[in-house]
């Protein structure tokens, strides 16, 4: 599912699954400015409302954060782990990753920078796929 503002939105988000997890694609800018931060707000707020436990933010192709969308990364986070569930981040590079570092979000938050990893990751230890 692809969500986006507009044609000239500075964020681009699209939503995908893989098994029980779901993958949030983040493409642009997560800032104040223009509600990008409160269009992403408001999508991981229904994901949660409709259950989902397992969520990935692909931050790979996030050109800039502000405060806003570190804010949300976190309230996202302390609502899964309050459900039992869990969030991970998948690629943090660039400013975003400065940003993420200076704040210690990377402290709490786990970040991977392969997708297999991350999705590895929700799994409980020991779990073995099956053929």
């Amino acid at each position: 599912m692809n969500l986006t503002k507009g044609p000239f939105a500075g964020l681009q988000i699209s939503i995908r699954k893989s098994g029980d997890v779901t993958i949030v694609d983040l493409r642009g800018k997560l800032t104040v400015n223009d509600s990008e931060s409160e269009l992403l707000r408001s999508h991981l707020e229904k994901l949660i409302g409709n259950g989902v436990q397992k969520l990935l933010l692909n931050v790979t192709d996030l050109t800039r954060i502000d405060s806003s969308g570190v804010s949300i990364i976190a309230e996202t986070y302390v609502s899964l782990k309050q459900q039992g569930g869990r969030l991970r981040l998948l690629g943090p590079r660039g400013r975003v990753l400065q940003v993420l570092t200076v704040l210690r979000l990377l402290d709490v938050v786990e970040s991977f920078e392969d997708e297999a990893q991350a999705l590895a990751s929700f799994q409980p230890l020991g779990y073995f796929a099956r053929p």
